[in-house]
């Protein structure tokens, strides 16, 4: 059986996970546009947040949890502000729709906040912020965790998600910065891809309730995920929690449902995005010139002995994304085998043909 990264034209992938969707009731239009966004996450290397969740998807597609032909409606609107109602559908679409309001709104009038509520998982954030730094806006954006897997700092019930966030803006030059990052030290994406290829994970990642590191990622419900910088990843997610759940009317705390334990229910996944144009400010192109400055210098910094030399968060993205948009992606075998089954249950011919499905 083989272990080697499977190839896949980008544009086979986009039209299989659409046509997987459909399957499930969704338009075709939309299931169109969730597949591009998903296909998107995987040509910028955001591997654990792409194709890899299409099984999620569709199994609360099937099970009622998600609402194949959602309206998604702005309910509240100011000059600068929105709020954003799901309709409990795919939270590719809901997001996309905030992340563009949002970037016309900040290019309108300096600022651009949107809220989300009653979505769902929307695969990484950094799809929902790198626009803005392509636009030459700075972004951020954020989100309650689908799942509750961290007990507030010295507590030991779940009460909090991975809650990621992350941050977008212009540099002179080929990538512009993008960071996107969990505030648990990993997201649980990367450990049920460690759990679909048999692989153990890191010391460091998740403990057991008596304390001790936990390894095995088929135990990985019966231990805790562990915050960055321990009370301060802990406040930082508390932080996000507000932001992105409670001002949009959206769950946090006990009120999250796990999306991938529970097919049937909704949700209301809390959500927002943010776009800030510098010219507000007086800056205008000056920024990117500016930023493009000061990370040269720290490219120049002397790396301290052991280290690669000094990188920026995006750099090296742009290019690597055009290489996979014209050579392909490479999927792990396990998640080319889930993709085959996943096809044979849709009905539709396997992606991967002449690949074991056992």
């Amino acid at each position: 059986m083989t272990s080697e990264p499977l190839k896949i034209d980008c544009h086979t992938l986009r039209e299989f996970v659409a046509a997987a969707l459909e399957t499930r009731g969704v338009p075709k239009s939309d299931a169109d546009k969730v597949a591009s966004t998903m296909v998107e996450a995987d040509i910028y290397g955001y591997g654990t947040h792409g194709v890899f969740r299409l099984r999620q998807y569709l199994a609360r597609l099937a099970g009622g949890g998600s609402n194949p032909t959602p309206k998604v409606t702005v309910v509240h609107e100011t000059v600068a502000t929105a709020l954003i109602d799901g309709d409990d559908g795919l939270g590719h679409l809901a997001m996309s729709a905030a992340r563009d309001l949002a970037i016309e709104k900040a290019k309108e009038v300096g600022i651009g906040w949107v809220g989300v509520r009653r979505g769902n998982h929307a695969g990484p954030l950094a799809l929902y912020v790198r626009p803005q730094a392509e636009a030459g806006l700075l972004g951020m954006a954020a989100a309650v965790g689908s799942a509750n897997h961290v007990p507030p700092y010295g507590g030991s019930d779940l009460l909090l998600g991975t809650n990621p966030i992350a941050f977008s803006a212009p540099v002179d030059g080929p990538d512009p910065f993008v960071f996107d990052m969990a505030t648990t030290v990993a997201a649980m994406g990367k450990i049920k891809t460690l759990l679909q290829q048999g692989k153990p994970m890191p010391e460091g990642w998740m403990v057991g309730r008596d304390g001790n590191p936990l390894t095995d990622p088929a135990l990985k419900s019966e231990g805790f995920l562990l915050p960055i910088g321990g009370p301060k990843g802990f406040g930082l997610s508390v932080a996000i929690g507000l932001m992105a759940g409670v001002v949009n009317g959206a769950a946090f705390g006990s009120d999250v449902v796990n999306f991938t334990s529970d097919t049937t229910s909704s949700t209301n996944t809390g959500q927002f995005v943010m776009a800030l144009d510098p010219a507000a400010f007086g800056l205008d192109k000056d920024f990117a010139s500016n930023a493009a400055r000061v990370f040269s210098e720290m490219r120049a910094s002397p790396p301290l002995p052991g280290h690669d030399p000094v990188r920026l968060p995006g750099e090296g993205k742009t290019a690597a994304a055009e290489a996979r948009r014209k050579d392909g992606v490479r999927l792990n075998p396990a998640l080319c085998r889930d993709l085959n089954k996943l096809a044979l249950d849709c009905g539709l011919t396997p992606p991967f043909l002449g690949l074991k499905t056992d």
